[in-house]
């Protein structure tokens, strides 16, 4: 999965957020557990950013439902 930028992240809807947020979670999660079984060599450089990303998905939909 590639970075997303906050400009792509705006232009998507309330309903496509919650569907990558829980699709970056779940890949978060598998890379977290390949960690913890040794196995994350090259992906290692991979955690930071996708916590990043959900961080700025949360953000965007939390603004979505002030507006």
């Amino acid at each position: 999965m590639t970075r997303l930028s906050m400009k792509t992240i705006r232009e998507l809807n309330e309903k496509d957020l919650k569907s990558k947020i829980q699709e970056t979670r779940s890949e978060l999660a598998k890379l977290r557990v390949d960690g913890s079984k040794g196995t994350l060599r090259k992906e290692s450089g991979k955690l930071k950013p996708l916590r990043h990303d959900i961080a700025r998905m949360l953000t965007r939909l939390n603004e979505m439902k002030i507006k």
